[in-house]
């Protein structure tokens, strides 16, 4: 494939006078695409049904003229004050009850019909007047789906949509009182008119009515995308797109990706390590200014999967951000290194957010590829680098994996509903999981929860997945290497009840969780040989071979040849000598990494990459600080 580079840009914010010499600079900088009007519906249509195209035709043709690529961008994350007035109770409402107001972005709740028929009027008028224009080779719906906690909406809108979700999904009261277990407590329901939201209760909620709430959610954020979608392609052609987020798990990524052509995730690998990645205070200092070694390649090998193999990087971190808790710049060189590496796992493109640091308002903090005098930030001189270096090299394609993880949205909910455990969460046992892999130097695939073919891979883990779907658990029976499930995995029915037998059920699997146990950060379950379980702890009964024990005896994992399971969280250690042990009976070639060193095999070339903010060795070649090299493959 052919690499490009892009750059995210709002003509609205700038004198129209200095536009053409704008995108004079980013072809000479060696981009190729724009994103733009995306959040611009104010200018758009400044009083209900007064559209004013006449600024974005203009700005269309500058920057198409000057030989970019346009992806245009949905308005709907921002609607207008006068929408306000037009749907009032259009707003978000917290989970205390509290409306979410006008005054900054994502001020929609997805179950509001008479916004979401607003999203599909201006979505239609813009594809109607640009689906054929030859400069839109794109189209992104939205901006960050789930951004601020705004997927589950506590209002009348939702509350409404709720209730019929619930009718059709179980047809009767009585059917839904059966799977929820409403006999508890007396929380039987005659009338569909009963059943409320699942906040605001004394204690905690039903845990099957909370899951079945962040389906309803998810399913709405699916069918807002899915208008848009429908608009867009009645008038255009070029491929529709969509921006998630990193670590974001309100909504089922799988399900909105079926609708799209490619995936693209907004990475700010440096933002990330302080909001939104666990890590020990000396992990965090180290990677301070280059981000966690492992969290953009996770959402790099999610979201092209997510895409079915077309991975985009909308907005890359190009200096230091405005939204985290402390927004350190980045080491020279990491603008550099953070392309390539998305390159190496299969993006496309990727564009950097944003051209110019904006002067005003919630974001002017944000550093871009110019400063807000228009002098050039150094970042504009790695993604030149960037832009040189493609030229330079062979296309190259994402190499097939030997080893896939499984990830599952529901699982993550469903979790979150019944943690059991203060610090048990479904995206840190994965990434938990995804880190010990990448440590190893393998290529990794991520599988969505009802994938149906194993076959091409030769280690499958598949941690944390509440409920196996038919396919998978068919594919798990049937896998000819090892799949490694657990802990948590098919412990529950799709409702959260415990099912009887207890699980997991899987044909040539004869191993049943009978006790569950949650640890404190000061407890720790030994493990025979070295090593050690901690946040969770499963006991396994069943007539299959223990591979692993703990110290005091009890199987850690347990199974067949092919099929095993894991029955607690290892620390990093542990985690790797549970891979490397496992790769040794595959004969899997892996590496022992350094801290911060990390490999991505291609086609064609591997590359390797150095987070470290120091110089590392590779095979007798030393990789600078934020340095990226790479080797044909033999």
């Amino acid at each position: 494939m052919k690499h490009t580079l892009g750059v995210c840009y709002y003509p609205e914010h700038w004198p129209e006078d200095i536009w053409e010499q704008d995108a004079a600079r980013m072809v000479a900088a060696g981009l190729s695409w724009v994103r733009i009007g995306e959040f611009s519906w104010q200018r758009l249509e400044p009083v209900a049904g007064d559209l004013r195209w006449d600024w974005l035709d203009r700005a269309i043709d500058v920057l198409g003229q000057a030989g970019l690529k346009i992806i245009l961008g949905t308005p709907t994350a921002t609607p207008p004050r006068w929408m306000l007035d037009k749907h009032p109770d259009m707003l978000p409402v917290d989970a205390q009850g509290r409306p979410r107001n006008f005054g900054s972005r994502r001020h929609y709740c997805f179950s509001d019909l008479g916004y979401r028929d607003e999203s599909r009027r201006i979505t239609r008028l813009m594809a109607q007047r640009y689906g054929s224009n030859k400069h839109i080779a794109a189209w992104q719906t939205d901006n960050e789906y789930a951004c601020h906690d705004t997927t589950r909406s506590y209002s009348d809108a939702a509350r409404t949509g709720f209730r019929d979700w619930l009718a059709q999904k179980y047809q009767s009261p009585d059917a839904l009182n059966r799977a929820w277990g409403n006999v508890f407590w007396s929380m039987d329901y005659d009338d569909w008119a009963q059943i409320d939201l699942p906040n605001l209760t004394v204690t905690e909620p039903n845990h099957p009515h909370v899951l079945d709430f962040a389906r309803y959610s998810s399913d709405q954020v699916v069918a807002f995308n899915r208008v848009q979608v429908d608009e867009i392609r009645a008038h255009s052609d070029a491929p529709i797109i969509h921006n998630y987020m990193g670590r974001e798990t309100s909504f089922d990524h799988w399900k909105v990706g079926a609708d799209l052509d490619i995936a693209s995730w907004d990475s700010y690998p440096i933002g990330f390590l302080s909001d939104r990645i666990e890590g020990s205070d000396d992990h965090k200092l180290m990677f301070l200014r280059q981000g966690d070694p492992d969290n953009q390649a996770f959402h790099h090998d999610l979201y092209r999967a997510v895409g079915r193999g077309r991975l985009w990087i909308m907005e890359q971190q190009p200096g230091p951000v405005n939204w985290a808790p402390y927004n350190p710049a980045p080491l020279p060189g990491m603008a550099r290194l953070w392309a390539w590496e998305a390159f190496a796992h299969g993006a496309e493109t990727v564009c950097y957010f944003r051209w110019r640091q904006a002067p005003f308002a919630q974001e002017q903090m944000h550093a871009g590829l110019l400063r807000p005098d228009s002098a050039d930030a150094p970042a504009l001189a790695e993604a030149q680098q960037v832009s040189q270096e493609i030229n330079g090299l062979p296309d190259v394609g994402t190499a097939q994996a030997q080893v896939a993880l499984v990830f599952d949205y529901e699982s993550a909910w469903g979790w979150e509903a019944q943690p059991q455990g203060a610090d048990f969460d479904m995206f840190r046992l994965a990434f938990s999981a995804y880190r010990a892999l990448r440590r190893a130097g393998l290529n990794i695939d991520i599988l969505p929860p009802d994938c149906a073919d194993l076959s091409p891979y030769k280690l499958v883990l598949a941690p944390g997945i509440m409920h196996l779907s038919d396919p998978l658990r068919a594919a798990l029976a049937a896998f000819k290497g090892i799949a490694l499930i657990g802990p948590r995995t098919d412990t529950k029915t799709e409702h959260l009840s415990i099912p009887t037998p207890l699980g997991p059920d899987i044909d040539g699997l004869d191993v049943t969780v009978a006790l569950t146990e949650s640890l404190p950060p000061n407890a720790q379950v030994k493990l025979s040989g070295g090593g050690r379980f901690l946040h969770w702890f499963e006991h396994l009964e069943g007539g299959d071979t223990a591979h692993m024990t703990t110290k005091d005896g009890h199987p850690a994992i347990m199974g067949s040849d092919n099929l095993r399971y894991l029955a607690g969280w290892p620390d990093a250690a542990t985690f790797d000598r549970i891979i490397g042990y496992h790769c040794d009976i595959l004969d899997l070639e892996t590496h022992s990494l350094p801290e911060g060193l990390r490999i991505r095999d291609t086609d064609t070339h591997r590359f390797v990459f150095n987070y470290a903010p120091h110089p590392q060795n590779w095979n007798g070649t030393e990789i600078p600080a934020a340095g990226v090299h790479w080797e044909p493959l033999a």
